[in-house]
């Protein structure tokens, strides 16, 4: 077998690269534009998907290693460890995880309510928000995140990643549409950041290869302070090829808060006692941290 190949494997029956899942979100851009820098991004096999996708790979153990969203994490946690120091989420507002509504939320009582994504994550926080915070129980119902569409059939529209980024800064003001953004909702209600989506390595794999999932480890802390560091070079490649402009990318980027540290445990701990037990993990769900 060719050492290119993917799931290339060693002769003593270990892959030779960790197989490492990315998002194909502009949120997660700066973890990753620095492995090219760096030259780690030849050591990895990396495979390019939706954050849901990603989270059931690393769950059915095609990826050793990966982002997973944070509901799956927690409903899977005795099987994976999480990186420290390194997730996707915000500490105040996100941009890029948005209801977009045509009325006050407090209106949208039995309203339709369109989801565009089925993270669960993001549509658990929405949904947690308009249930505890507006007191509200909408119709529900999923679908393609294009706005236009969704205002043609529902009061209002859960949107994330790259479709919610170009809500929030384009199509809802174009429109007339109110854009509330969940960071800063869940912020201003529970005075803690949120975390969407965490690093981990699966248990068994972690188990064989302990210095490889160390090296990974550094590699992602490695090119997310490069990417922070030189930010606004990575902004500006980025919007070759983006519906954005540099600027925007640019605070887009030092928005996000990339940071795993007792504040975003604190965070993750208070979504857990609030949604676990009608989510599908304990209250009280234990994280487990790689070094910990």
């Amino acid at each position: 077998m060719d050492n290119s190949t993917v799931s290339t494997v060693a002769g003593d029956g270990r892959r030779n690269r960790p197989r490492v899942g990315h998002i194909q979100f502009l949120n997660c851009l700066p973890l990753y534009w620095g492995l090219a820098r760096t030259g780690t991004l030849l050591d990895l096999e990396l495979s390019k998907d939706t954050p849901e996708r990603l989270s059931e790979q690393l769950i059915r153990g095609d990826l050793d290693i990966g982002p997973v969203t944070l509901v799956e994490f927690l409903r899977n946690a005795d099987d994976l460890v999480a990186f420290p120091d390194i997730a996707v989420g915000c500490d105040g507002p996100v941009m890029s995880c948005v209801i977009v509504s045509q009325v006050p939320l407090e209106q949208l009582d039995r309203a339709r309510v369109a989801l565009g994504s089925t993270s669960r994550t993001s549509v658990r926080l929405a949904q947690l928000l308009l249930a505890e915070r507006y007191g509200v129980s909408p119709d529900y119902y999923t679908c393609p995140p294009d706005l236009g569409l969704m205002m043609q059939e529902a009061e209002a529209a859960v949107l994330i990643g790259d479709a919610a980024l170009r809500a929030n800064l384009h199509d809802a003001p174009r429109l007339g549409l109110r854009v509330h953004d969940l960071g800063q909702m869940w912020k201003e209600w529970t005075g803690l950041p949120f975390v969407f989506a965490v690093w981990a390595a699966r248990k068994d794999y972690l188990a064989i290869e302990p210095a490889r999932v160390g090296e990974v480890h550094e590699a992602f802390l490695a090119s997310r302070d490069l990417s922070l560091e030189e930010v606004a070079k990575v902004a500006e490649q980025a919007a070759r090829w983006e519906a954005f402009d540099s600027e925007v990318l640019e605070r887009y980027f030092t928005t996000l808060d990339f940071r795993f540290g007792p504040d975003q445990l604190a965070g993750v701990a208070e979504f857990a006692r609030r949604v676990g037990p009608t989510t599908g993990f304990p209250a009280d769900v234990k994280v487990e941290l790689l070094g910990g």
